[in-house]
């Protein structure tokens, strides 16, 4: 395989996820032995701003091999070949979130993933009047930093812990009974999953601001549960929320990266004023916003 990108010039480190899901694909026979191309990458998405452009490249770049080499990709085996060149190649304990999002995708609709069964289906999402704003704080995220390893870790020790094979069907009872690290790593878990199922029911009943409200808590638990939050994404959902939005969070792994607002759509440019002077203020770099609508995911275009 031969690589070359538009954005990135002679740095060559982002070679490793194409070679990757290449040696991958190959490995767990999704791809023929000798499959191979020459590669060229142009891409809009921010890199290190928490908006899995990782996942995006993997799957993208899977799609174009498949196609290639004649292939037909089931979601779940292409979903595990781009998480494995994320693990292996890349030195990052990611899972099948990003890819199967990236795979899956629909025009106007969330996907909701089980990961008990490796199951999903589509939820609707109508924001008649609401904006959804990514605000890059333009702080560095990297799944493969040690941060995001630890607490992968501590979710694994936790359930260990009390005797589960993953903190799916724990309850606040049993994670109550940990050591306070793991115990509030856990607890981010077991309250996360109900919020989840929280959001899929506002969604379906059309509550917008009940939604707001869930990512809202969702934020809270990830900075101080989970810890994963920072000065810069916690001031995006202050301001956010000073400026009447239903409700913000931190998208993605945190440790940087983005947070995602939640805010009638009259409110989207008096908060990006806000914000950007809230920054100032604070004398961090001024954050890049833009508004995002669900669409699909990874396809071949064609023409």
């Amino acid at each position: 395989m031969t690589c070359a990108s538009l954005q990135f010039g002679d740095d060559r480190n982002w070679e490793v996820y194409p070679r990757g899901v290449l040696a991958a694909g190959i490995r767990r026979g999704v791809l023929p032995v000798g499959a191979g191309a020459d590669l060229l990458l142009d891409s809009d998405v921010p890199v290190g701003a928490g908006l899995s452009s990782s996942a995006a490249l993997g799957v993208a770049v899977l799609m174009a091999l498949a196609g290639l080499h004649a292939v037909e990709l089931d979601p779940v085996p292409a979903a595990e070949v781009c998480a494995e060149a994320e693990r292996v190649q890349a030195g990052a304990p990611t899972g099948l979130l990003d890819p199967l999002a990236s795979l899956l995708s629909r025009p106007g609709e969330a996907v909701l993933l089980d990961f008990q069964d490796l199951s999903w289906r589509h939820v609707p999402v109508r924001l008649d009047g609401w904006a959804l704003l990514v605000v890059d704080t333009r702080v560095t995220h990297a799944v493969a930093d040690g941060a995001y390893a630890q607490r992968r870790a501590s979710v694994e020790a936790a359930a260990e812990a009390i005797g589960l094979p993953s903190l799916r069907s724990a309850t606040l009872d049993q994670v109550d009974g940990l050591p306070d690290e793991l115990r509030r790593r856990a607890r981010h878990v077991v309250t996360e999953n109900d919020r989840v199922l929280a959001a899929v029911g506002a969604l379906e009943a059309g509550e917008v601001e009940r939604l707001g409200s869930l990512m809202t808590a969702s934020h809270v638990s990830l900075r101080d549960d989970f810890e994963v939050s920072c000065a810069e994404l916690d001031l995006v959902v202050d301001v956010a929320l000073a400026a009447g939005a239903a409700g913000a969070r931190l998208t993605g792994a945190g440790f940087g990266g983005s947070a995602i607002v939640l805010l009638p759509a009259s409110g989207a440019v008096p908060f990006g004023n806000e914000v950007r002077s809230a920054y100032r203020r604070a004398g961090f770099r001024s954050p890049t916003i833009a508004p995002v609508t669900p669409s699909a995911g990874a396809r071949r275009l064609d023409g």
